[in-house]
């Protein structure tokens, strides 16, 4: 898949004292992308698809400063953040109810001041901490940009205690291939059937682009696991997602490393389902809360799950599938 490449890019001033902020401005600048220096993004459609849509397009090269990183159970001990959004369009994505009408992509330039909080949080552990930095964005898709996921994994290579995972639908994997990861970098790639990635994974890597990608990141002996998410229940469900394994097993025949996956249903909430509805009108998801059943979630929040009986199959069958094909597998949780 080609690198993503902004229609506009608004530049926060500060960006310019630090080195990773002039790489990207030259590196946007050889792309042609017009460039605003501005602490303020500005986009103005003419109805909420329209901002949407323009935003989706649209980076800001700023800073982040947070010094305190949030847990993010159940995949890391905490997380944090090299961008927030990304270029994809996916339209149950649970992010679309937190990151407003215009999600515009913001990248941040300041990595040694984000890996110092890192250390710090490390520093304060005994034991191994983990850090997943894809839970508001999709590294990999923006890596071109500022190198950024390339210095973490150095960085963690060299560290005792402290542990990456990284998540991607991208298949741009090639500039990491190379690094000694020490082992200590988990790369997990967003799986699902064609069906799902076709329909309603817009602008990111096809099926077969991801496989690929994580037999090349298994080539290069990086821990690997896959999430499976969101898990639908369509007409022929079965047979595809047992295609999915069985293509993967056919990729990863010589990895004998163990493989972890994450299996996660499709949930939406009443508030992400009117606004997945507005900017998505045509969409096939279900979204009939009737077929559902209520799930109190961890922010406070109720969300539709497929009823019990449902989602036991879901479970049931996935995770057959995968044990029957991977003797190396784990399954971390089913959601």
């Amino acid at each position: 898949m080609k690198n993503f490449i902004p229609d506009k890019a608004f530049i926060d001033p500060r960006v310019l004292n630090y080195d990773v902020g002039k790489i990207a401005i030259n590196h946007l600048t050889e792309l042609n992308v017009p460039i605003e220096k501005s602490r303020r993004v500005v986009i103005e459609g003419k109805s909420p698809l329209e901002n949407y849509s323009k935003s989706k397009k649209t980076i800001y090269l700023t800073v982040n400063k947070q010094k305190k990183l949030r847990p993010c159970k159940p995949s890391a001990d905490y997380q944090f953040s090299l961008s927030s959004s990304c270029p994809g369009h996916c339209e149950y994505c649970y992010l679309q109810t937190t990151q407003g009408e215009k999600p515009f992509m913001k990248v941040f330039v300041n990595i040694d001041e984000i890996l110092d909080v890192i250390s710090d949080h490390i520093d304060k552990n005994s034991d191994i901490t983990t850090f997943e930095c894809g839970s508001i964005t999709d590294p990999v898709a923006l890596e071109h940009l500022t190198g950024n996921l390339k210095k973490c994994i150095e960085f963690f290579s060299k560290s005792k205690n402290g542990r990456l995972r990284v998540i991607t639908k991208y298949n741009n994997v090639d500039s990491f291939l190379n690094i000694d990861h020490n082992n200590h970098t988990k790369f997990r790639f967003s799986i699902n059937t064609r069906y799902v990635i076709n329909n309603f994974e817009h602008s990111t890597s096809s099926f077969e682009e991801r496989i690929i990608a994580s037999k090349k990141i298994a080539s290069s002996n990086y821990p690997l696991g896959f999430i499976i998410a969101p898990i639908i229940i369509y007409d022929n469900w079965k047979e595809e997602y047992k295609e999915l394994i069985l293509r993967l097993k056919e990729e990863l025949k010589d990895y004998s490393e163990p493989i972890t996956f994450e299996l996660i249903q499709h949930r939406f909430t009443r508030t992400a389902k009117d606004l997945i509805l507005t900017r998505f009108p045509k969409t096939k998801l279900d979204l009939n809360e009737e077929n559902r059943q209520l799930k109190w979630g961890p922010y406070g929040k109720f969300k539709y799950v497929y009823p019990k009986e449902k989602s036991s199959e879901i479970k049931e069958y996935i995770s057959k599938l995968i044990y029957d094909n991977f003797k190396n597998s784990t399954i971390e949780y089913f959601t």
